[in-house]
């Protein structure tokens, strides 16, 4: 079976590294085009990118795949190179870019995504983002056949992964990148020996994971704590969460739910010392272990309030 590959991220770049793991052709790699990366701001190739050119894959990186869209030479050539390409599924996973239906038909078997959630929850864009921020116990993979919808195609295969107390979106996405790989091999592996069954998803239990955008990142302490919590775990490592304090932005990037009666303002600062830095929320009081000066690294508490001098009199916000 040979195998078009459409991704981008890491995420992705996992279920590649295991397709060809599986001894499956990948004729043709698609993937984002170079972006600037790190401090210097230098081109980076994606980590698909990088797991086809280590292989000796083909790569395209074209900017859309609209034929009636901004780019339609650009678009029209890679339909051009798809259809050129012997191949028959194409898996999609993180790929970032839109697949009309002129791409989703060029394949004999269709194009499979790997979602990371269980559909119908968590369609959309951050699905673990927004699974870990909602406090749910489970997510997990789904397999699908891609259609012109938003995440909305037939089922063919979905297995639960549980959500720790401890879990943040770093630790989760890693553990369902991993069981991504293995579910698409095996899915693959079903398909050349015959077709699998396909399931429409249930009409009840859908919800839309957002894009995480950076103005969420800032803490509002008339929430309750255990949401603040998820939200912290949820946003890290990337875009992280950040409280305001004396005129600074501080990121924070460990924190925990305290059940506390403290009578205090939202935002006041309870208390300081090697144990974290405890404020009031609407509902209970949020511990904060772990802080960051704008440009500086992480640092424990302790470490931190070595050189930060804190004022009780004054609320974060």
């Amino acid at each position: 079976m040979k195998v078009i590959f459409a991704g981008t991220p890491e995420f992705a770049a996992t279920a590649l590294s295991a397709i060809l793991k599986a001894g499956f052709e990948v004729p043709l790699v698609l993937t984002q085009p170079d972006r600037p990366a790190g401090r210097g701001m230098q081109l980076q190739a994606s980590a698909v990118k990088q797991v086809a050119v280590e292989h000796g894959i083909p790569v395209a990186q074209p900017v859309s795949l609209r034929l009636n869209g901004k780019y339609p030479e650009v678009a029209a050539e890679a339909h051009a190179l798809l259809q050129a390409t012997e191949h028959d599924v194409m898996v999609v996973a993180a790929y970032g870019l839109i697949l009309p239906l002129s791409v989703l038909s060029i394949p004999r078997l269709g194009c499979l995504n790997i979602h990371g959630s269980l559909l119908p929850r968590w369609r959309g864009a951050a699905p673990i983002h927004r699974a870990i921020e909602a406090g749910d116990a489970e997510t997990g993979i789904t397999i699908m056949q891609m259609d012109e919808g938003l995440d909305t195609g037939d089922m063919l295969m979905m297995e639960a992964q549980s959500i720790s107390d401890t879990d943040t979106t770093g630790s989760l996405h890693d553990k369902l990148a991993a069981q991504g790989a293995d579910m698409i091999v095996r899915t693959l592996k079903a398909l050349q020996q015959s077709s699998l069954p396909a399931t429409p998803q249930p009409e009840q239990g859908t919800c839309y994971a957002a894009k995480i955008t950076k103005e969420e990142s800032k803490l509002d302490f008339s929430q309750s704590a255990d949401v603040l919590a998820r939200k912290v775990r949820a946003f890290s490592p990337f875009p992280g969460t950040q409280v305001q304090y004396d005129g600074q932005m501080l990121k924070v990037s460990a924190a925990r739910a305290v059940a506390l009666a403290h009578g205090k303002p939202a935002g006041t600062l309870l208390s300081a010392d090697a144990n974290g830095v405890r404020v009031a929320c609407g509902e209970g009081a949020l511990d904060l272990l772990e802080l960051q000066k704008p440009g500086g690294k992480r640092l424990p508490t302790g470490d931190f309030l070595k050189g930060f001098q804190f004022r009780s009199e004054l609320l974060f916000s």
